[in-house]
């Protein structure tokens, strides 16, 4: 992997450190809720939410045990070089103990934090070649926990709220700043993404402040949506609502004919978790023209978030009031927030999307790769140009064809 200086190596490592901190904080806030639903006796709730944070874990834990578990030597050389790593990532069945024990993702943060540490305090500064695959591997790990622990346990918990109509303002707090943490990691996931590529123009502050602005407003009324009908339909049919809609965006994905994962059967579970995600936020999994397919996704869950909404509005109390509003009140600002939310990402498409090169294509088009000449690797005569850490003409590793196929279709 070709050597990357590492610029402003402080920096770095404050947001290496900050992000470990809110990891943690995350986990306590977690234990600290389980432990405060079994006090209340309440052990339906707490059987959820414990559900939720395995569910999630054991899929972190599954895809850093693949990308770990199907990294060639190169990968693996790299890394040893790290004081840390070296003797877990030399003992293979260590490192599956470590992942069985959900402490996979712990490992990822130790390792990039020591990087990021060893390159501020060495008289030979480190390079950042293997460090960007491990933050951008973390990074996506930290996208699919938003949507596959932090959404459901927000729709857990808004549901409680409406069901009590307990107006707590502590978890009112706790709801909006969990919120702006989902948007957040999309944010980073972006311009972790387009670090990776010399053709994507990085965003600028503003065009990240709007980025996060969107989809913070669409995400919202998305999980606020699927929480009120979650509070007062029967389980049954909660549970018909997401397993018809998942299905039918799993279904999608498997026709985008996505190329992520280093294996066939494993490229399923990428695709599962794709109509996870997709059940709660759009992103790009696959090349071309991507306009058409952001329409058909924002129609779709417009549709599905007014038939939600319908739903709650049927089988609620009439007197029902959600944080202090009627639920008129409550409908209008649901669709508010989403309306608002698609202006705001066209208005980002419009002025604040990073102009592109002369080399690629106009408009939304994901197509054009980054630069850099590199032979990819599937078959032999497939070349593909991607800004990748590579010292020579020869095949990408996975991790660097991971990243640049993200690189390529995530807008």
């Amino acid at each position: 992997m070709k050597d990357i200086p590492f610029i402003r190596p402080l920096l770095h490592l404050m947001l290496n450190i900050i992000s470990v901190v809110f990891y943690f904080f995350d986990v306590g806030l977690d234990i600290w809720t389980v432990k405060r639903f079994y006090q209340q006796q309440e052990y339906v709730s707490m059987g959820v939410l414990i559900f939720l944070l395995l569910g999630s874990s054991m899929l972190l834990q599954a895809f850093s045990w693949l990308w770990y578990n199907y990294s060639i030597e190169e990968e693996r050389n790299c890394l040893r070089e790290h004081a840390y790593l070296k003797k877990y990532l030399k003992n293979r069945p260590l490192l599956g103990v470590l992942h069985v024990c959900q402490l996979g993702v712990i490992l990822r943060f130790a390792g990039v934090l020591e990087i990021a540490v060893r390159n501020l305090t060495t008289r030979t500064p480190l390079k950042e070649g293997i460090a960007m695959y491990l933050r951008h591997d973390l990074s996506m790990l930290r996208l699919i926990e938003s949507f596959s622990e932090n959404a459901p346990q927000l729709i857990f918990m808004i549901a409680i709220i409406s069901q009590r109509e307990d107006v707590d303002w502590v978890k009112v707090l706790k709801a909006l700043v969990s919120f702006v943490a989902i948007a957040i990691n999309v944010l980073m996931y972006h311009r972790s993404v387009r670090s990776l590529s010399k053709s994507k123009t990085q965003l600028t502050s503003a065009s990240s402040l709007v980025y996060f602005l969107w989809n913070l407003l669409l995400i919202i009324p998305r999980v606020v949506a699927v929480a009120l009908a979650a509070s007062t339909l029967p389980l049954w049919m909660t549970a018909a609502h997401f397993t018809g809609l998942w299905l039918i965006l799993f279904l999608w994905a498997c026709l985008q004919k996505t190329d992520f994962m280093d294996h066939p059967v494993w490229e399923w579970l990428y695709r599962a978790t794709v109509a996870l995600i997709w059940y709660f936020s759009w992103f790009s999994v696959s090349d071309g023209r991507s306009k058409g397919r952001n329409v058909i996704y924002h129609t779709l869950i417009a549709v599905d978030i007014s038939l939600l909404m319908v739903l709650w509005w049927w089988f609620r109390d009439q007197d029902v009031r959600i944080f202090g509003m009627s639920a008129l009140k409550v409908c209008v600002v649901v669709a508010a927030f989403y309306s608002l939310g698609i202006i705001v990402k066209i208005v980002y498409h419009k002025l604040f999307h990073p102009k592109q090169s002369d080399t690629e294509q106009s408009g939304d088009d994901e197509r054009a790769p980054a630069h850099s000449a590199v032979t990819v690797m599937d078959s032999p005569t497939t070349t593909v140009e991607v800004d990748s850490p590579t010292c020579s003409l020869r095949p990408l590793t996975r991790p660097q064809r991971r990243m640049q196929k993200m690189a390529a279709n995530f807008y």
